[in-house]
């Protein structure tokens, strides 16, 4: 039996856009800057989902600056996010096999929206640069709500800008590519489906089925097939 759905929900970097060469990109500059050397790109792609201040830790740690200031953290920290907004869709697209999700969606008259960590006025210039901003029915970010996920708020904020009441949760999916993602999806009681595809650290391969998600797809391709085939979900 096919499960009613009145709309789908994204997390953004990792599991509906390949945000991770702009951040390799500006890894890089930052590294030659410093006359260090850049972490590998396997490493600094597990790294997205966890922010800005985990891929700078990383880039620190890999050349030994393991000591740095909290102050001197911050100003890397800072000069990494200005350098990403200055130029933050240089290489980043939507999966493909993602865009023809969102064209049929569309197409059936069923809203997708996008709730995120990702500050909001980094949010909203990526799909601005991305011409989805016009697209998206519904963006939350951490600035809209008092509790970030893995708390369920962002996802209440998202059904009530969708003008979808919280006992209709159920006919909300939610897709991530983060044990927060699934885990406030649960929490709201949305269906979850886990984007195993995405910027996940390899230590945590190996417990993706403890996360509780209802789906695990391992590639674009099986989330496609997974959201668009027929008997598995009904969009009328």
């Amino acid at each position: 039996m096919s499960q009613f759905v009145k709309a789908v929900l994204f997390d953004l970097d990792g599991t509906l856009i390949d945000t991770a060469a702009d951040f390799v990109r500006i890894i890089g500059k930052m590294s030659r800057q410093n006359d260090w050397q850049a972490p590998p790109e396997t490493e600094i792609r597990e790294q997205v989902s966890a922010g800005a201040s985990a891929m700078v830790q990383l880039m620190l740690r890999h050349n030994d600056q393991i000591e740095v200031s909290e102050e001197a953290l911050q100003e890397f920290r800072q000069q990494f996010l200005d350098d990403y907004e200055a130029e933050i869709c240089v290489d980043s697209c939507v999966f493909a096999e993602l865009e023809d999700v969102l064209t049929a969606l569309e197409e059936k008259g069923v809203p997708w929206g996008i709730v995120t960590n990702k500050p909001r006025y980094l949010a909203e210039k990526l799909l601005d640069k991305m011409q989805l901003d016009g697209r998206c029915s519904a963006l939350v970010c951490p600035d809209d709500v008092s509790r970030s996920k893995p708390d369920p708020e962002p996802m209440y904020a998202a059904l009530e800008k969708l003008g979808i009441p919280r006992g209709a949760a159920e006919s909300v999916i939610y897709v991530g590519d983060h044990i927060r993602d699934i885990e406030a999806g649960n929490a709201a009681g949305m269906p979850t489906i886990l984007a195993a595809y995405g910027y996940i650290p390899p230590e945590d391969q190996k417990n993706l089925k403890k996360w509780g998600a209802d789906y695990i797809t391992d590639t674009p391709e099986q989330l496609n097939k997974l959201l668009l085939s027929s008997g598995k979900f009904d969009y009328l």
